[in-house]
């Protein structure tokens, strides 16, 4: 019998990969639509971020709005595929803990900005049903303009977005033998840090995509911050 890693920090790496069936602690293969419970556990998470940008807003917005010139490549490594006009879908990677993995897959909506406030909303996937969870991402982009710091007569812009984030899970019956404090504990703590790891990843990508592109100098780093 395969042993199943009981360590809940395996389920935040992205590295951490098994077979997307998992077994119960017969070894016996799980079948999704038998074990997988009606009620689902429900986890929540609000994320803060911001981007320096070393232009105008002007300029700023002008890159935005062409999101199918830069989104699949700074969106790298994850797994992108274009789904509409200005949908998404993402493959994030494997995650997984207590022998139970999932392999998150959403649909993102670019919506064009109105007044410089651009927002990104959950559409589904085609051809993906029962996939024993359900994510609904709500996330909102405001660009603040301002003077430089290094030449006053330079205008700089920052990107301000906060991100409202629920992942409900179906998880199989095994999971629900353990404490309920400890498996929301966990999945809570997962939610963060595949937050965290994805948007430091991305904004890096577009910040140095948009100076680069632009033969700009790349600001400081700015913090982020997790509620």
């Amino acid at each position: 019998m395969q042993s199943q890693p009981t360590d809940s920090s395996d389920f935040a790496n992205p590295n951490f990969a098994r077979s997307t069936d998992a077994s119960n602690s017969s070894g016996a293969p799980i079948q999704p639509t038998e074990t997988l419970l009606n009620e689902p556990t429900v986890f929540s998470s609000q994320f803060i971020d911001c981007m320096e940008m070393n232009a105008d807003a002007r300029t700023v917005a002008q890159y935005l709005d062409v999101h199918q010139d830069w989104f699949r490549r700074c969106a790298h490594p994850m797994q992108v595929e274009a789904i509409g006009q200005n949908s998404y879908a993402l493959i994030i990677g494997h995650f997984g803990a207590f022998g139970y993995d999932v392999e998150p897959k959403v649909g993102l909506d670019l919506l064009p900005q109105q007044e410089g406030i651009y927002r990104i909303e959950t559409v589904p996937v085609p051809g993906d049903t029962s996939l024993g969870y359900e994510v609904d991402f709500q996330a909102a982009l405001h660009l603040v303009e301002h003077p430089s710091q290094s030449d006053p007569t330079a205008k700089m812009t920052q990107v301000q977005w906060q991100l409202d984030l629920q992942v409900s899970i179906q998880f199989p019956r095994f999971i629900h033998a353990l404490p309920d404090s400890l498996v929301q504990k966990t999945g809570d703590r997962i939610l963060r840090q595949v937050v965290r790891q994805v948007s430091r990843r991305l904004t890096h990508r577009v910040q140095e995509d948009f100076h680069s592109s632009r033969n700009l100098p790349f600001p400081k780093r700015a913090r982020r911050k997790l509620l």
